[in-house]
């Protein structure tokens, strides 16, 4: 095991609404996170334990979570989007359906700025992360 800290050229940030119940945050950020996951390169090798036993591999960077009112998601999304930084968004009528061309049907059926976010996702360059998300807390 090595404890020397590693240094990641870039950062995988989930903003979430301040305002969710605990199972909404935990299936936002579940659902986030895979959207992040499904970018190439962004994987770690497979888990293996002490028995042999494999394991799904997990993202292979730290994910910082924060949290922010409507206007701060949305403020993140048009930032993100303007600067060409990767974004995966989760709309608050995603709660009512079952499936992945449910969801992509509430996301298409508005404009960027008319979604009723609850949660974004952004990956980019560590510098370019921090600056749209400066003064946004992290969450609690």
């Amino acid at each position: 095991m090595t404890d020397e800290p590693v240094r990641f050229p870039t950062r995988i940030a989930l903003v979430l609404r301040d305002d969710l119940a605990p199972w909404q945050i935990a299936n936002v950020a579940a659902f986030l996170a895979s959207g992040v996951a499904a970018e190439p390169g962004l994987l770690g090798e497979p888990y293996v334990d002490g028995g042999g036993t494999s394991y799904l591999r997990l993202l292979g960077q730290p994910i910082t979570i924060l949290q922010g009112d409507a206007t701060t998601l949305q403020d993140v999304r048009a930032k993100a989007v303007t600067r060409d930084l990767r974004v995966a968004v989760y709309d608050r009528a995603m709660f009512t359906t079952g499936h992945d061309a449910a969801n992509r049907e509430v996301v298409a059926a508005v404009r960027g700025d008319a979604l009723d976010l609850v949660g974004v996702a952004v990956h980019g360059p560590k510098n370019a992360v921090d600056r749209i998300l400066k003064g946004v807390p992290r969450h609690r």
